[in-house]
């Protein structure tokens, strides 16, 4: 295949994860079609290829129209959309599941070569979480469409811009004690760029279709270590208040309410009573990063370049250290 003539659609190109993907695949001479909502705010993605070889156009994966405009022509098409929490339009069903399903029934009847769709560590069709259960169902719907699909499922992923390390680094800057929800799970964060790679790998053909891949960094660790480490790395000491998940629920009522992305959902809650690591059976039917060929990224060769400015003095901190 002849990357300078195949065009890639990337669903939720604009994003933490997408703007890595378009970068990876623009080195390479892919012609990358970028489908979101908002192109007028997706204008950071243009320079990320030579001139007019990405292109943000208009999309929306509940309107299966809109989503069959965006696959047209497209060889590869790829799939990073998802929400976290619901609000107004933007339900679980609708655009984990519902979603997922428009741009498989598209894509194969675009005759697109390819399918890459993102889902998550701990989709799971019985899961009390509603994200993890949309996650799941939307997993069947892309396989029903398009059986030769690969499905990513990453642990939380990190770099710069992420919402996990971040969202702790102001958290601690903000409150003088953290609450702690979940402080036993496991979690095994991957780097962005690794994940970049993997989609890559995927999308030129790589790794075998038809199945799901589980992906993790190098180290696992629990809720309360993650969190911890943020404290290390910004040289804070804020003590940590274990919360049992019925009162975590309690805290996350009035954020249902705010107009902007809630600090905590009861969901989220939910999710955060479950483990979410690379599974015995990924690794023993190599299913997991090692397929596409990838060397997982350390944590502590990453946080230390962005957590620097959650510290008191910021960027004079990191100096004296």
């Amino acid at each position: 295949m002849d990357s300078s003539k195949t065009l890639v659609t990337i669903f939720g190109g604009s994003g933490f994860v997408g703007t890595q993907v378009v970068q990876a695949l623009a080195r390479r001479g892919y012609r990358v079609r970028v489908a979101v909502r908002r192109p007028d705010l997706a204008g950071h993605v243009r320079p990320l290829g030579t001139v007019g070889q990405v292109m943000p156009i208009q999309a929306n994966v509940r309107n299966l129209a809109s989503v069959e405009r965006a696959v047209g022509g497209a060889s590869i098409v790829i799939n990073l959309v998802a929400i976290g929490y619901e609000a107004g339009r933007q339900r679980f069903r609708a655009v984990n599941t519902m979603g997922a399903r428009h741009i498989a029934q598209a894509a194969k009847a675009a005759g697109a070569e390819r399918l890459i769709h993102m889902s998550a560590l701990g989709a799971d069709a019985q899961s009390p979480s509603g994200y993890a259960r949309s996650k799941a169902l939307g997993e069947a719907e892309v396989l029903a469409a398009f059986p030769e699909a690969v499905i990513l499922r990453p642990s939380i992923i990190f770099g710069q811009g992420d919402g996990f390390f971040n969202r702790y680094g102001g958290l601690a800057r903000l409150f003088p004690v953290l609450p702690l929800i979940g402080g036993k799970a496991r979690f095994q964060p991957i780097y962005v760029g690794d994940v970049a790679e993997a989609i890559v790998a995927a999308a030129e053909g790589r790794v075998k279709g038809g199945r799901a891949y589980e992906l993790g960094g190098p180290e696992v660790a629990t809720h309360r270590e993650l969190v911890q480490r943020v404290l290390d790395k910004t040289g804070r000491s804020n003590p940590l208040l274990p919360v049992p998940a019925a009162i975590g629920k309690l805290m996350a009522l009035p954020f249902a309410f705010l107009p902007w992305a809630p600090l905590l959902t009861a969901d989220q809650v939910d999710l955060l009573q479950t483990d979410n690591v690379v599974t015995d059976a990924a690794r023993q039917d190599k299913r997991t990063l090692a397929a596409f060929g990838v060397a997982p990224t350390a944590m502590d060769a990453v946080l230390d370049g962005y957590l620097w400015r959650f510290m008191k003095n910021g960027q004079f901190d990191r100096q004296a250290a």
